[in-house]
């Protein structure tokens, strides 16, 4: 059966963030992740995992101005030094909450940049950060995003991000493949993730469309659940929805559609 990990940016949404943690707790799950830790003490994020059982098995590295609208700056001719200061940042950060993995948001294709440039940035950034990070003991992701949700986003399919993680050629470097992303951009969820489970470091899930809980749209949850189970993936899932009401009102899906 999938281990569920729950992600406290998304989940939890009618408590302020650092309450989230209980309620994870309390609601069953053993695992969290979120997208950024940087706001908050680590050690008081910390204190809050040990006092609720909780495991953190993914944050992101630091992505620029989220508020402002960007989403990563890995593919930034410009913004190659605040790159790699982020990258220290978050070594720090995942090394004092015991977070095993770490993504990259490689950001949309700035203005006046080519294509070939963005991805030259990329490849060096990324064999930068696999690099320090395997020194740390703490593995280094890559997600597509759908261009629905992010127009522009550098990294939109899964082909894509392989054919990258390929060129920078680092052991420390896998996909993470989120299931929302590739049901938009490319379906084909099942063949995809028996073709490259080896290459597959961390999963998230939501449905499609609106990006709500498993059951709520078109993708056959109960079928991919056991598929995932039989492809051999042992990993931690990373519930990433939008619930439609309460998170606690919508968590009967974890046992409707795993039986």
């Amino acid at each position: 059966m999938p281990r569920f990990a729950a992600n406290l940016t998304m989940l939890f949404t009618e408590l302020p963030f650092m309450e989230r943690f209980e309620a994870a707790a309390k609601a069953g799950f053993k695992a969290v992740e979120y997208l950024f830790p940087y706001p908050y003490d680590k050690k008081e994020l910390a204190a809050a995992l040990r006092a609720n059982g909780l495991q953190q098995v993914l944050h992101n590295l630091p992505a620029g101005n989220w508020e402002g609208g960007e989403r990563g700056i890995g593919c930034h001719p410009d913004r190659v030094s605040e790159f790699r200061e982020g990258v220290g940042m978050a070594i720090d950060y995942a090394t004092a909450l015991g977070c095993p993995k770490l993504n990259c948001l490689l950001g949309k294709l700035p203005a006046g940049v080519s294509a070939d440039q963005a991805r030259k940035t990329a490849v060096e950034n990324l064999r930068f950060a696999a690099k320090e990070l395997q020194s740390a003991g703490i593995m280094l992701l890559i997600e597509p995003i759908n261009h629905f949700d992010i127009p522009g986003f550098f990294l939109t399919r899964t082909d894509q991000a392989l054919t990258l993680i390929d060129e920078v050629g680092s052991t420390n470097l896998l996909l993470q493949y989120d299931i929302y992303h590739a049901q938009r951009m490319e379906g084909e969820l099942g063949a995809t993730l028996a073709k490259n489970m080896a290459r597959i470091g961390h999963i998230q899930l939501a449905d499609n469309p609106g990006r709500g809980e498993p059951g709520t749209g078109e993708i056959n949850y109960p079928w991919l659940f056991k598929h995932i189970d039989q492809v051999g993936y042992a990993g931690w899932i990373g519930c990433e929805y939008k619930p439609r009401g309460e998170t606690v009102a919508g968590l009967g899906w974890r046992t409707a559609l795993t039986q």
